[in-house]
């Protein structure tokens, strides 16, 4: 098994073994998106990657057509990060911040069908209460599990803890919601699911929860969340994401989300990813690192 997971790895199959942080819930985090001339598109690229606070950076098919995530401690160096951005390209920069998410992060099977399927839960902004040695954790955590016969062993001996109080924190973070998976995160794109959309309508805002719901609760939705509009340049708050193969699948398996939803009704667009320009893990408390 360890050989396996080295293999994949070494390959860039997998990015690592480790947990994925429910949005909100500890730091701060934000959806960000450019229109960038297209003969700038790689140093621009450059510029938004070497940013520490940048987890993904996604070429989409769209005016706006630079997408990334930022994540960090706080809500003060998100705002320097895109204000940094800004500055140092001479761009505008969409900040959208997450207002609910519906489903998100429960993974999904290589055939394209949800991996869980219990009803998607609600998860607003609401922030978890974590103590210092949470935050110890899980900044050592950032890279995933070391790939050894005793994992959490060595996680244990880097934060001076026994290996049993380490597993029983990490248990807690994840009944507590900070935590919402913990496995295999693969980059998908290696696996060829290449044809990966973001859809977005513009709800009214007295409806989108309910249809947002309805929307969630399909199986190959695999991202389904509310974001703030920005006027008059984006007016879409609804986002889903269906990860796919192929384009003309994905399409249809997006008219057919909007005819069981009703979303039909609204105005939407679809952004099919084109690039990756940057895949890892959020860096939320990487200042802590090795500080145990």
């Amino acid at each position: 098994i360890l050989e396996l997971f080295g293999n994949l790895t070494d390959d860039g199959t997998l990015a690592r073994i480790g947990a994925t942080i429910r949005p909100n819930t500890v730091g701060a985090s934000t959806l960000a998106a450019m229109a960038v001339p297209p003969d700038r598109l790689e140093d621009v690229a450059g510029l938004v990657n070497a940013e520490p606070s940048v987890n993904h950076n996604y070429q989409r098919t769209h005016r706006f057509n630079m997408w990334f995530v930022a994540t960090a401690s706080d809500q003060c160096e998100i705002t320097s990060t895109l204000n940094s951005i800004s500055s140092r390209t001479g761009l505008d920069v969409l900040n959208l911040p997450l207002e609910r998410a519906y489903h998100i992060d429960l993974g999904f099977r290589l055939s394209g069908q949800r991996r869980m399927t219990e009803k998607p839960a609600r998860h607003g902004g609401l922030q978890v209460s974590v103590d210092a040695a949470d935050r110890q954790l899980l900044a050592e955590l950032e890279d995933g599990l070391e790939l050894c016969p005793r994992p959490y062993q060595r996680l244990a001996a880097r934060l001076g803890q026994s290996e049993a109080s380490v597993i029983s924190r990490l248990s807690g973070l994840i009944d507590s919601g900070v935590i919402s998976r913990f496995g295999c995160i693969l980059r998908h794109r290696k696996l060829g699911f290449r044809a990966n959309a973001m859809t977005v309508w513009d709800v009214p805002d007295d409806q989108v929860d309910e249809l947002a719901e309805r929307l969630a609760a399909i199986d190959y939705v695999t991202l389904c969340y509310r974001r703030a509009r920005r006027l008059p340049h984006w007016p879409y708050n609804l986002f889903a994401m269906i990860h796919g193969r192929k384009e003309q699948e994905v399409r249809r398996q997006i008219d057919a989300a909007e005819l069981a939803t009703g979303l039909y009704q609204c105005s939407r667009s679809v952004l099919f990813s084109t690039r990756c320009f940057k895949q890892r893990g959020a860096r939320y408390f990487s200042q802590l690192r090795g500080a145990a």
